[in-house]
């Protein structure tokens, strides 16, 4: 079968079993705080799980692309060395919400596995929970009767501890025992010398878990312990690459047709045979760096077409962090000095094109994004080089490289530590390995301080049925109190509440969270909480709060409290103008630029609107112009909102609505139209009921995020007025300052020609009397044992004037040896330039002399062997730096 039949016949199998096909939720994960990346199959569904959603139906099916390589599950530095383990990779699931449990799952996962896939039933072993003593959880006898019954006995039945055997979403939450299916590929020879049995999770590359039934069954609390789930769930996960590579007969993931298209293009590219005689080589590192590549772009391509661009920060670092590694191998081992990642893409956009058509769709902008991160890299990894190579050159007898700088060329320039020791081993160096790893774990205990926050448990008031959001139509509301718990972060501590009902928008879709506060009226009496922001978590809106007095307070009163929730109204007018002016804008950019324009991020706030979209060249002042000129006349239009809520998602597109790459849209979806012809888009955001309440809208900057997208920031409304009030106060302030001038422009242009032209004549003078210092020096120069000398101290106008003096002096004289000083701003500059013949006869380091002679003047510097300066803090140790300097020649 191939990997598209395969795929296909999962789907189908439990599609006939009444499980609802749904699409993969892009890679990125969105509005969930707990998550950078979607990195297992159940992740999409967890609002399901915590009963704060109802889910479209009570059984669900689907394929979804996963991301491992943060977090504790970061497979990233495995990936290439061995068969199975990737970035990025599909999870095929099934899921039942309340419905069936282990009876069904695990006898369904069975006949698919043997009677669709007709994997050999002698090869397979399955393992169920021990149980634990200290969280109370017993031996899972009912999963260990059912497989007895399918298997016919429990020769192939394993017991496993709470490390393999029990799966828990995270810290807190829904979690439960589960049962792995795994399966012994291996030749009949190996088998024969051991069973199967004593290899399951020895992490043997042919003897792998393919399949994990997990039964939710309990709620992990904050205190560790385990209360019973009211709805038992079904959470399945199998491994697709895993699967294929079983069910193809290969010996590897790399070797089925998910990852051949790929690597047979690299071949071709490298001119490098993939394998020896048609076998895996693990020890090729031409071998590693094609599964490496081929397993990367994957990752990196797909986090594209879902909307995360590679960046300095978050989900967006590690994403450029895989690609990067990705350069590295191909540029080390597979010989590539050019872009070649972004030739790959085309191979993957039409391989999945069936299964996952966002990449198709935007191929040539993945591309480009691909390439030109690329060219920057390898810029970065040739600068690498150069680090390196001064190091190479320095004052280095032990011929090591220390962990510092070891973790420096891997943090800063994205070497992995294998490709410095490789370069330093040709140049007859070591590397400093447990420096190195001292480094990193500084590192990652900074990381994991940056990331402390600890969480009470949710302390529930009222049980909560169905949370309502009013905002659409209500900035106030009277709602009663659900939970609320106290957070510890790392900047202090703060309150989380969640309402019945509420106006509080919470931040997503690029717009802020709105601000406000919460009046509780109780039998005891009343208090107001101020509200600063409003985050969705888990589906639910939760008010963040800096203080409340809830634990001066029953239960019962709180139980019995009325709470008025009000938003702050100014603020979030504000944030419904300059949101609604990000859909005007979006439509007028398509009509000036072209439609290749899409949304690649945007934010909200009171103060601004922020947008990204894929362009790959600057926005001109006038393609600016023309698209301020087209939204403030759909402002001056006054259009009245079309506001359309759950409309069916195939609706909605046939009515041409614009939807966002890489957001997750379900069955019903709110539709916002400023005039069918112009703006039609999908969102659930807050918007103004006409336009002409936005009242102005003006640009204030456009520049580039990273390659293929630019970035505009514009204002509305008063904000925008205030702004061109600015401006022209400062016009007025400027023509007074060119005594009432009319034409500014001209005035100014005249004054810059003027400063110019001066500029000019200081520097004449300024080299007029360096020549004369110059001529001054060269009647002063001393012969030491055949060489030229001069050590001064000169009055020069800048370091540049210094280093010049120093070149010129040099280029006058033979076998030289020259130490400049002087006081620059009221800081001392030293500065020594050696004759290249001289600096090697007799073994002289500018850069060594100027750090040893800097010390006299409180200050340090380095440089080239023939070239060097240095700067201090003590003029009145100058002299002294000086005569330090010239002793090295004496």
């Amino acid at each position: 079968m191939t990997s598209h039949e395969i795929r296909k016949a999962f789907l189908d199998f439990f599609s006939s079993r009444e499980h609802l096909v749904v699409p993969s939720a892009p890679l990125v994960a969105k509005n969930d705080p707990t998550l950078m990346f979607y990195n297992s199959g159940m992740a999409q569904f967890k609002d399901y799980f915590l009963g704060n959603a109802t889910p479209p139906s009570k059984r669900i099916t689907d394929t979804q692309k996963c991301l491992r390589v943060n977090g504790k599950h970061n497979d990233l530095e495995e990936v290439g060395f061995d068969t199975y383990h990737h970035t990025m990779f599909e999870m095929l699931g099934n899921w039942s919400f309340g419905d069936y449990f282990k009876e069904q799952s695990l006898n369904w996962s069975w006949e698919l596995l043997t009677e669709v896939y007709k994997l050999p039933k002698d090869r397979i072993y399955v393992s169920v929970f021990e149980g634990n003593e200290a969280d109370g959880v017993p031996f899972d006898q009912e999963a260990f009767d059912i497989w007895k019954k399918i298997l016919g006995s429990d020769e192939r039945i394993i017991y496993g501890d709470k490390k393999d055997n029990f799966w828990e979403m995270g810290d807190v939450g829904p979690c439960g025992p589960c049962s792995e299916i795994h399966i012994d590929l291996r030749e009949q020879s190996e088998v024969d010398k051991i069973p199967g049995k004593e290899l399951v999770n020895a992490d043997h590359p042919q003897v792998v878990e393919i399949w994990n039934n997990v039964f939710m069954q309990f709620e992990r609390k904050a205190d560790g312990s385990l209360i019973a789930l009211e709805n038992k769930c079904i959470d399945t996960g199998m491994g697709f690459e895993r699967l294929c590579m079983a069910i193809q007969g290969k010996q590897s993931n790399y070797d089925t047709d998910l990852f051949q298209n790929t690597i047979q293009v690299l071949e071709e590219m490298s001119g490098l045979k993939y394998g020896v005689n048609g076998t895996l080589n693990s020890d090729s590192y031409s071998d590693v760096a094609m599964r490496v590549v081929a397993d990367h772009i994957r990752a990196v391509a797909f986090a594209i077409s879902d909307g995360q661009l590679p960046s300095n920060t978050g989900a967006g670092y590690v994403i450029r962090r895989i690609l990067r590694r990705a350069i590295r191998y191909g540029y080390s081992y597979l010989n590539f000095k050019e872009p070649f990642m972004c030739q790959l893409v085309p191979v993957l956009a039409k391989q999945f094109e069936d299964v996952f058509p966002e990449l198709k769709s935007q191929e040539e902008f993945v591309k480009k994004v691909i390439e030109e991160e690329e060219k920057s890299f390898l810029k970065t990894l040739e600068q690498g080089l150069k680090r390196l190579e001064t190091i190479f050159e320095g004052d280095n007898t032990k011929k090591v490289i220390d962990g510092k700088t070891v973790f420096e060329l891997s943090d800063t320039f994205g070497f992995p530590v294998d490709l410095t020791a490789l370069i330093a081993k040709e140049k007859g160096f070591d590397i400093d390995e447990a420096g190195f790893k001292t480094e990193l774990e500084k590192q990652k205990a900074r990381s994991r301080k940056d990331a402390t926050k600890e969480a009470a448990d949710w302390i529930t008031v009222n049980e909560l049925d169905n949370p309502q959001y009013v905002g659409y139509d209500n900035e106030e509301a009277i709602s009663g109190l659900v939970q609320y718990r106290k957070v510890k972060t790392k900047k202090g501590s703060e309150y989380q509440i969640i309402l019945e009902k509420t106006p509080f928008y919470a931040e997503m879709g690029g717009q802020v969270g709105d601000t406000g506060e919460l009046t509780l009226k109780t039998p005891k009496g009343s208090f107001t909480v101020a509200i600063s922001d409003c985050q969705l978590e888990a589906g639910l809106h939760v008010h963040i709060a800096k203080k409340a007095p809830f634990d001066d307070y029953s239960l019962e009163d709180l139980k019995a409290a009325e709470v008025t929730a009000k938003i702050d109204s100014d603020r979030h007018s504000n944030i419904k103008k300059n949101h609604t002016a990000t859909h005007l804008m979006l439509s007028a950019l398509k009509q000036v630029l072209g439609d290749h324009i899409v949304q690649r991020g945007s934010y909200q706030n009171d103060e601004l609107t922020r947008f990204d979209f894929s362009h790959f060249s600057k926005v001109t002042d006038e393609e600016l112009k023309q698209v301020e000129d087209i939204v403030n006349q759909k402002i001056r239009e006054n259009i009245t909102l079309d506001e359309r809520r759950n409309v069916p998602i195939d609706e909605a597109m046939k009515l041409g609505a614009t939807a966002t790459f890489g957001e997750k849209y379900g069955d019903f979806v709110r539709v916002i139209i400023f005039d069918p012809k112009y703006s039609l888009e999908l969102c659930g955001g807050s918007h103004v009921s006409s336009t002409g309440q936005i009242g102005l809208f003006k640009f204030t900057t456009e520049g580039s995020v990273s390659a293929g997208v630019r970035r505009v920031e514009a204002i509305t409304g008063i904000k925008a007025l205030e702004k061109m009030r600015e401006q022209e106060t400062a016009l007025n302030a400027l023509k007074e300052l060119l005594k009432g001038s009319t034409d500014v422009v001209t005035s100014v242009k005249t004054l810059l020609d003027e400063k110019s032209a001066l500029q000019k004549k200081v520097e004449g003078l300024e080299n007029e009397k360096l020549q004369g210092v110059k001529a001054t020096l060269l009647q002063k120069v001393e012969t030491i044992d055949g060489i030229q000398v001069i050590a001064a101290k000169v009055s020069v106008p800048n370091a540049d004037g210094l280093k010049q003096l120093a070149y010129d002096l040099k280029a006058k004289m033979e076998n030289s040896y020259i130490a400049l000083g002087a006081e620059i701003n009221g800081k001392p500059l030293l500065a020594v330039i050696i004759d290249e013949a001289l600096m090697k006869a007799k073994d002289l380091h500018a850069g060594k002399i100027v750090k040893e002679a800097a010390k006299e003047m409180r200050g340090g510097g380095g440089g080239q062997p023939h070239f060097a300066t240095a700067g201090g803090s003590d003029v009145g140790g100058l002299d002294k730096a000086i005569a330090k300097a010239k002793s090295f020649i004496q």
